[in-house]
């Protein structure tokens, strides 16, 4: 892990945070599930604030729409690759016959609870540092992204003349290691689409894809 510690540009005080967001449901081993919950906040706070300060000129809306490519499923698993943070996971046998160390899901899932091990061992201003190094270049990153729904669909009301769209997860099933979500998407306080995936994100990026095609009425 000494590796990815210098990848992250952040020495742990305490590895044993780190091994726990390293540690997939997959294993019945204490896993990084909390430390994932954790993450996603910290993350989203992080970025907001970057870009707050990067981008002086821009509105709520774009500001939002920049957040979303850049904290989406897509983004976080391009990021955890360029860490080669797979190759540190540890996870089931099942799991990893499947090809889990690979898996978009869990691979966003994990950068996620890495961040927040960084919170838990150094606090705000450690994970505050680590998040810019890895998200300073933003615009490369959103092109990384390829096609994010639910900007596009933010983009859809936003032109419309409607507020922004909320997601909600409504149902969740399966075993811990294969989980599958189920979201849905209101505008305007009424619900518009569902999706399911097989994590939150993805679920939320299905539910934006079908509001989006009942929109445009191609569904």
């Amino acid at each position: 892990m000494q590796r990815l510690q210098q990848a992250l540009g952040y020495a742990f005080r305490d590895p044993s945070h780190l091994r726990l967001a390293l540690t997939h449901p997959s294993t019945k081993l204490p896993d990084n599930q909390r430390l994932e919950f954790l993450g996603d906040a910290v993350l989203e706070f992080c970025v907001s604030d970057m870009l707050y300060q990067k981008y002086p000129s821009l509105h709520e809306g774009e500001l939002t729409a920049r957040r979303a490519a850049l904290v989406c499923e897509r983004t976080l698993s391009a990021i955890a690759r360029s860490l080669d943070l797979g190759r540190y996971l540890l996870m089931g046998h099942g799991e990893e016959q499947t090809g889990g160390r690979e898996k978009p899901s869990i691979l966003a899932d994990a950068m996620e609870a890495v961040l927040a091990a960084v919170y838990v061992d150094g606090g705000y201003e450690a994970v505050r540092g680590v998040i810019r190094a890895l998200f300073q270049d933003d615009e490369r990153l959103t092109a990384w992204r390829g096609q994010d729904d639910k900007s596009a669909l933010q983009e859809y009301t936003q032109a419309h003349g409607l507020d922004l769209p909320a997601y909600e997860i409504v149902a969740q099933s399966g075993p811990d290691h294969d989980r599958r979500f189920t979201a849905r998407v209101s505008v305007q306080g009424r619900p518009v689409a569902t999706g399911e995936g097989n994590s939150k994100k993805a679920a939320e990026q299905a539910a934006a894809k079908a509001a989006l095609k009942a929109y445009r009425g191609d569904a």
